[in-house]
């Protein structure tokens, strides 16, 4: 979310003979740095990049994602003009047939109707499962969720996972709660569910939508709140077939397994078994009419997006406009490149590579990972409320920690995905199902260490707890991110930053759970984890006092782990660049090289964001809105104050600062 005016072609950008060490037209000069540095570092760039009529969030992350977009698009053009092997074929035929518009208007609604007579077969009993295990594969996302997942205690081994699901609107507590917005927003929702049912032909959309809305309040109710979701405990819960069937037993497991597919395992990870008693409990109670109801929304729900006009209008009307606040629908374009890089993305991951990754990047990016991992080394030896016990294991991790660039050493086989530009359904729906086949034959297999759950082009970067490793995506690796052409500061501020941000993941409120092999365990002393509790509460203090809007605070514990992620990540990006020589330091654009890392840190925060998309990230989204990034890990740094001379009393200066790592 910074900006830098660069625009990337289907070439790479051409080199300007001077780049500068941070984007200077982006100060809000009126603002004083120790009085709202995020202001100060953002404020000439908001006024100047209002949020465009399809977005509701524009920021530096938006700008390159669009950029990053433009490449790809260029990309599926020319395949899907004259292609020239499989890869082509793959994504050139799914873009075209995704923006072949006047097949969409001609079919309409009928490409959900052999779901449809599916649903309206059934007949009520427990031959719900293999019309589930249907869905599913269709891409909806009805009832739970059932796929592989890593053994958390046993982290190079993978296993079957089961997980709640079913949910269409962002949050359990958009259910659950009295308050006047959430009150509005399900009514709204139901008046969306009517008019969807009314474009399916339905004579009781009305009747319909009411039952998705109390089959959905009852999923609601069942499931666990996200932020005790944080803990990796709370979703680890291991059992038997048997301990499954126990959990549901109104649901006949043995034929929804089978009709998945997928090897016979022994173990599953059941992440809420609360939520399965409650699904088991609705299916023993819920009239069959509101199941039917609720089944086929869902069946509807997996196709809308790529039917006709007026279903994706509808669906634009809520999820778009009322939910986050965007003016205007996506062009088709963008949709289309979306879709193809979520269905084939190591298709497409390959061919942007080779267009707008040069390979030096790798190794440039190799020193940085270098230097900030030394930092954090360095700053663990020094802490003075960690014992050495722990500080030895804390170590032994960060040594084990795997860095991942670019893109994967091996790509994904998609030759078994079959293609055809001129049925866009019957495309997606074979990528779908080998993707859950994929999934599915994962279980009972070593863990895939090569494996990467980002696309190449994704302008975003993860920690891994459970294979303890730090992936930076292609997407990112650009300015104003990185730029080996520019001054070192704004280097380390920017991807420097995000560097140390997820290294940090790997010791946060949930990273410091798992051992350096990645596996679920407790290797703290007991003096040291309830020292860690005391800092880490701080923070959590900190952040609830934040706003995303008038009226609206931050959940600090939701936040907790990204927020102790972006003070320790920049607190190390800053002592990785004081550890280069001084005459890498230069004072430049009239700030000193200290000044221009937390300018550089700043600014990829910069953004503009809808009233309402601040709303519904502020109950769903574990980061804190990009203000509280910026100035929440600064006013603990008295690094900060000394770089741009901020006295007590600031605002820029905590009271009492809070810190962890």
């Amino acid at each position: 979310m910074t900006l830098l005016t660069l625009v990337l072609s289907l070439t790479l950008p051409a080199l300007s003979a001077e780049v500068p060490s941070v984007d200077l037209s982006s100060l809000d000069r009126s603002a004083k740095p120790c009085a709202d540095f995020f202001q100060f570092s953002c404020g000439g760039w908001m006024k100047a990049n209002p949020i465009p009529a399809d977005q509701s969030r524009w920021g530096r992350f938006s700008v390159l994602a669009e950029d990053n977009r433009k490449v790809l698009k260029g990309i599926l053009e020319e395949a899907a003009a004259a292609p020239k092997d499989d890869v082509d074929r793959r994504i050139g035929g799914l873009y075209a047939g995704c923006m072949d518009e006047a097949a969409a208007e001609k079919l309409a609604a009928a490409p959900v109707q052999p779901l449809f007579d599916a649903v309206v077969a059934w007949d009520g009993g427990r031959t719900l499962a293999p019309l589930l295990a249907r869905l599913h594969r269709a891409g909806a996302s009805a009832g739970f969720g059932y796929g592989s997942d890593i053994d958390a205690k046993a982290s190079t081994s993978v296993i079957a996972g089961v997980d709640q699901s079913g949910l269409s609107l962002p949050d359990r507590d958009y259910y659950l709660k009295d308050d006047a917005k959430s009150v509005e927003t399900r009514e709204a929702f139901r008046a969306h569910a009517a008019k969807v049912f009314g474009l399916l032909g339905s004579p009781a959309a009305s009747g319909e939508a009411d039952a998705v809305l109390r089959v959905e309040t009852a999923l609601a109710k069942a499931s666990m709140d996200r932020t005790l979701r944080r803990d990796p405990d709370n979703v680890y819960h291991k059992m038997g077939r048997e301990g499954l069937k126990a959990l549901a037993p109104a649901f006949d497991w043995d034929a929804y397994l089978a009709a998945a597919g997928g090897p016979a395992w022994a173990e599953v990870n059941v992440a809420s078994p609360g939520f399965l008693e409650g699904f088991s409990a609705l299916l023993a109670s819920a009239p069959t009419a509101d199941l039917r109801s609720y089944l086929r929304w869902h069946a509807a729900g997996a196709f809308v997006p790529r039917l006709s006009k007026a279903f994706v209008d509808a669906d634009f009307e809520f999820y778009g406009k009322r939910l986050t606040g965007a003016k205007e629908l996506k062009p088709r374009w963008k949709r289309c490149v979306e879709l193809t890089d979520r269905l084939l993305g190591e298709d497409l991951g390959r061919r942007y590579v080779a267009k707008a990754y040069p390979p030096e990047v790798k190794a440039r990016m190799d020193a940085l990972v270098a230097g900030v991992e030394a930092a954090l080394g360095k700053g663990i030896g020094d802490l003075g409320w960690m014992g050495p016990a722990t500080k030895k294991l804390a170590q032994e991790k960060l040594a084990a920690i795997e860095n991942k660039v670019g893109y994967p050493k091996l790509w994904r086989d998609y030759s078994s995905v079959k293609v055809d530009r001129a049925d866009l359904h019957a495309s997606v729906a074979s990528a779908l199902g080998f993707e859950l086949d994929r999934q599915l034959a994962k279980i009972g297999q070593p863990v895939d260490r090569g494996e990467w759950y980002m696309t190449p082009p994704t302008v975003n970067a993860y920690y891994d707890p459970n294979m303890n490793t730090i992936n930076f995506p292609a997407g990112i690796l650009q300015p104003p991110f990185f730029d080996g052409r520019r001054d070192a500061a704004a280097n380390y501020g920017g991807i420097g930053g995000v560097i140390g941000h997820e290294l940090t993941h790997g010791f946060d409120d949930q990273g410091r759970r798992f051992d350096a092999k990645g596996n679920l365990t407790d290797w703290w002393t007991q003096e040291d984890a309830a020292a860690f509790e005391t800092r880490a509460s701080c923070i959590a203090d900190q952040y609830a006092a934040y706003e995303s809007i008038p009226g609206v605070t931050l959940n600090g514990r939701l936040t907790l782990g990204e927020n102790t992620a972006d003070s320790g990540g920049l607190r190390t990006a800053l002592a990785a660049y004081r550890a280069l020589p001084a005459a890498e330091r230069p004072k430049l654009d009239g700030f000193t090289g200290e000044q221009r890392v937390f300018l550089g840190f700043a600014q990829i925060w910069c953004m503009n964001r809808t009233d309402q998309a601040a709303r519904l990230l502020a109950l769903t989204d574990p980061h804190s809105p990009p203000r509280a990034r910026v100035n929440g890990p600064m006013v603990n740094m008295p690094e900060f104050a000394e770089a741009f001379a901020c006295k007590a009393g600031d605002a820029m200066v905590a009271p009492k600062p809070c810190r962890v790592w």
